[in-house]
C-alpha cells in the first residue's frame, strides 16, 4: 500500500476547496431566495477594472457572472465586445455552466462570431463586433463572460450601471477606475441615495460596489429606471478621440471643441447645387420659407443609410459626399441640410440628442453623450427642430422619436442645451365627426372623418404608406378590433404636412351591431373611440405614477334612429373630473329621430407621488365603464 504524503494531501484539500467554491459560485441553488424573487436573472458577479494609462491609452477589463432563471432572463446573457481600427481586444472568453454548476460549453476568442457592428441599414462600417448567439437548452443557467481590450479613444469612459433595468437582481458588482498619471476628472453619481453604495475615491482611484440588492418588480406607469436606479458617470477633462485631442469641462467647452475638430469644414457645397439652391429660393421672402424650400429638397433627394466611420462614428460625412451620393446617416443628413441652409443664409446648428426612448442629454454633466443628430434653427427668437432621416415627416415636426428632451446644440461658441418641441395634452388632439345610421335589423352604416394632431398625427401619419388592403386589415384588426362584424366601405386619406394634420375620411358597415329583443332594440353608444383602458390592480405600489403622454379626444357623433323604433327618454350626461384629466359625455335629442352624442376627454401628462395611483385607477374605470354605456330604444306601438 502506498501512502501519500502531507503535501499532496494537503494540496488536494486546497484543490477541492477551490473546486467546491466555484461549483457553488456557479451553481443557480446557492443564490439567496431573496434575489431570486421577482428575478429572471442574478448577477453572481460583475468586476470592471479600468486603467488610464495616458490621455490616449487605456485599457478596460470586465469579469461578468450572470445565473438566467428563465427565457425572460436571456437579454441579460449578451456574449459580445464591439473594437474598431483603435480598439484591440486582448482577452475573450464565455462559459456556460449548468443549474448545478457543471460546465457545459466554452467559446474561445476564435468561437466568436466576428460582424460588422451596425445593421443591414448600414452601407459600411469601421465599428465591428465579435459575438456568439447562445441558445440554452434548459433553465437556470449561469454565464461566465470576461473580456478585456485596450483602446487609445478616452473621449469616452464606460459608466458604472450596477442594475441594468427590472427584474434583476445582483449579488455583487463592482467598478473600479484608476488615473495613476492624475488626468483631470470629473465624476457625477445619479440615483444613489436608496441603494447602499460603498464608495471609495482618492487623486488617483475611484471604486464603486454594490452587494445584495434586490430586483425591482416593473409596476405599470411608472417612471423610467433611468431615474431610478443608481449610474456613476466619468469623464477626463483632457481626453483623445481617434486621432483628434479635446479638452473640456462643460457644455460650451465641449461644444465648442466638437464643433472645431468634428464639423467645421465639412460644409462644403458644389456650385451646381448652390445654383439649384439659390433659384429653387430666389422668390422666397423670410428665412422660414427659405428653410422649408431646402427641407424639401433635401427630403426629396436624399435617403437614409446608417454610416459609421469617421471619429468613432461621431464626425458626419461631408456635405459635397451627401450631395455626390444621394444617402447618409443622421449625423451626415444632419450635416448636409445644415451646408444647404447656410448657401441661402439661414443659420442652423447640428444637435445632438437621445432618440427613441425619452432621455435627456445631461445638462449637469458634459462627456460624449446622444445617439443621434437632428437639425436646430433658431427663427425670431423660436427654436425650429428638423428631423432630416425621415423624408416624409413635415418641416419642424419632431413626433415622439425626438420630443421633449434637451438636446445639445453645437455652435462655433460652444455647445447650448435646450429643449426639443413639447407636445403636451391638448396640443395631442384627435377629433371624430360624423353620422351613424342605425338599422331595423341591427345593422349600423357609419359615414365619419378623423382628424389627428401633435402626437396622435405621428401616430397615423405612417398609414400613407400601407396598401389599401393594409389600411383595411389594421382597422379591423387595430382600430376597431372590439366591433366584430366591421366593413371598410370607404377609407380616403389627407396627410396635411403645412397644418401636421391627419386626416381619414371613412365609410363603414356592421352588421348585427344592434341587439333586437321583442320590443326593445339595444346599442352600445361609442363605436368609434373606445378607450377601454384601465391599470393594473396594486395592493402595496412602490414607484411614483407616470402619465407619459397627455392627450384629447373629442367626439361629436349625430345618430338617425330607425323609423320604427323611438327613444322615449333623454340619456343621462356624464362627467367625471380628476387632477389626472377630465371626461364629459353630452347627450341630446334634436328630434324622434336624431340623438347627437358629444365625448371629450383629456387625459394630463405627469408625474404623481405613487399614493395618487389608486384614484388614477378609479379615474380610469370610471370611464372605462361609460365607454361601455348602451341606450334602448322601443318599439313604435
Amino acid at each position: 500500500m502506498i501512502s501519500k504524503s502531507p503535501k499532496i494531501t494537503c494540496l488536494l484539500l486546497v484543490w477541492s476547496f477551490i473546486s467546491f467554491s466555484q461549483n457553488q459560485l456557479y451553481t443557480a441553488y446557492s443564490i439567496p431566495i431573496e434575489l431570486r424573487e421577482d428575478a429572471n436573472a442574478v448577477v453572481r458577479n460583475s468586476s470592471t477594472s479600468i486603467n488610464i494609462e495616458s490621455i490616449n491609452e487605456l485599457v478596460y477589463s470586465k469579469k461578468y457572472v450572470v445565473t438566467v432563471l428563465n427565457k425572460l432572463g436571456d437579454s441579460d446573457a449578451r456574449i459580445s465586445e464591439s473594437y474598431d481600427e483603435d480598439t484591440k481586444i486582448t482577452n475573450l472568453s464565455a462559459i456556460i455552466y449548468d443549474a448545478f454548476g457543471n460546465e457545459i460549453k466554452k467559446y474561445k476568442e476564435r468561437d466568436f462570431t466576428d460582424v460588422s457592428a451596425v445593421d443591414g441599414g448600414s452601407l459600411y462600417s469601421d465599428s465591428k463586433v465579435k459575438y456568439v448567439r447562445h441558445t440554452p437548452i434548459s433553465y437556470p443557467y449561469t454565464l461566465v463572460f470576461e473580456t478585456e481590450y485596450r483602446t487609445s479613444t478616452t473621449g469616452f469612459i464606460p459608466w458604472w450601471v450596477p442594475v441594468n433595468g427590472y427584474y434583476l437582481s445582483v449579488e455583487n458588482s463592482s467598478y473600479t477606475i484608476k488615473n495613476p498619471t492624475q488626468i483631470p476628472w470629473r465624476v457625477k453619481e445619479a440615483n444613489f441615495d436608496n441603494f447602499e453604495i460603498d464608495k471609495n475615491k482618492t487623486e488617483t482611484e475611484i471604486r464603486f460596489s454594490l452587494q445584495n440588492q434586490k430586483a425591482l418588480d416593473y409596476e405599470r406607469n411608472s417612471i423610467s429606471s433611468l431615474k431610478i436606479l443608481p449610474i456613476a458617470k466619468v469623464a477626463l477633462d483632457k481626453f483623445y478621440l481617434k486621432g483628434v485631442f479635446g479638452e473640456a469641462t462643460n457644455w460650451q467647452e465641449f461644444g465648442k471643441w466638437m464643433y472645431s475638430s468634428l464639423i467645421d469644414g465639412r460644409d462644403f457645397i458644389n456650385e451646381t447645387t448652390k445654383a439649384k439652391i439659390l433659384e429653387l429660393t430666389k422668390k422666397a421672402t423670410s428665412p422660414l420659407e427659405k428653410a422649408k424650400i431646402v427641407y424639401q429638397y433635401m427630403q426629396d433627394k436624399t435617403r437614409y443609410i446608417s454610416v459609421q466611420v469617421g471619429i468613432g462614428g461621431w464626425e458626419p460625412i461631408a456635405a459635397n459626399k451627401v450631395d455626390e451620393v444621394g444617402y447618409g446617416d443622421c449625423k451626415g443628413l444632419t450635416n448636409y441640410t445644415k451646408a444647404l441652409l447656410d448657401v441661402v443664409g439661414v443659420k442652423s446648428y447640428y444637435t445632438l440628442v437621445y432618440a427613441k426612448d425619452k432621455r435627456n442629454i445631461d445638462k449637469d454633466f458634459s462627456s460624449l453623450q446622444g445617439n443621434h443628430a437632428i437639425l436646430n434653427i433658431p427663427i425670431n427668437g423660436k427654436d425650429i427642430w428638423l428631423e432630416c432621416t425621415n423624408q416624409t415627416i413635415p418641416f419642424g415636426f419632431l413626433g415622439d422619436f425626438t420630443n421633449d428632451r434637451n438636446v445639445l446644440v453645437i455652435t462655433p461658441e460652444g455647445g447650448i442645451i435646450k429643449k426639443t418641441a413639447v407636445y403636451k395634452n391638448q396640443n395631442n388632439l384627435q377629433t371624430i365627426t360624423g353620422q351613424i345610421d342605425l338599422q331595423k335589423n341591427g345593422t349600423i352604416k357609419a359615414d365619419f372623418t378623423r382628424t389627428s394632431q401633435g402626437l396622435q398625427y405621428d401616430d397615423k401619419s405612417y398609414y400613407d404608406n400601407l396598401t389599401e388592403n393594409e389600411l383595411k386589415k389594421h382597422y379591423k384588426t387595430r382600430v376597431w378590433n372590439y366591433n366584430n362584424n366591421l366593413q371598410i366601405d370607404k377609407a380616403e386619406l389627407e396627410n396635411n404636412k403645412e397644418k401636421v394634420e391627419f386626416v381619414e375620411a371613412l365609410k363603414i358597415t356592421i352588421n348585427d351591431f344592434a341587439t333586437i329583443n321583442n320590443n326593445d332594440y339595444i346599442f352600445r353608444v361609442n363605436i368609434l373611440n373606445r378607450e377601454s383602458f384601465v391599470p393594473k390592480r396594486y395592493r402595496n405600489r412602490k414607484m411614483p405614477l407616470e402619465i407619459d403622454r397627455g392627450y384629447k379626444d373629442l367626439d361629436s357623433i349625430t345618430f338617425k334612429l330607425p323609423s320604427n323604433f323611438t327613444l322615449n327618454y333623454e340619456p343621462a350626461n356624464i362627467e367625471v373630473n380628476s387632477k389626472f384629466g377630465s371626461y364629459k359625455i353630452t347627450f341630446k335629442v334634436i328630434d324622434k329621430n336624431t340623438l347627437t352624442y358629444i365625448k371629450e376627454i383629456e387625459i394630463r401628462e405627469g408625474v404623481y407621488p405613487k399614493e395618487d395611483y389608486k384614484a388614477y385607477r378609479a379615474f380610469r374605470k370610471k370611464i372605462a365603464k361609460s365607454e361601455n354605456l348602451r341606450i334602448i330604444l322601443t318599439k313604435k306601438q
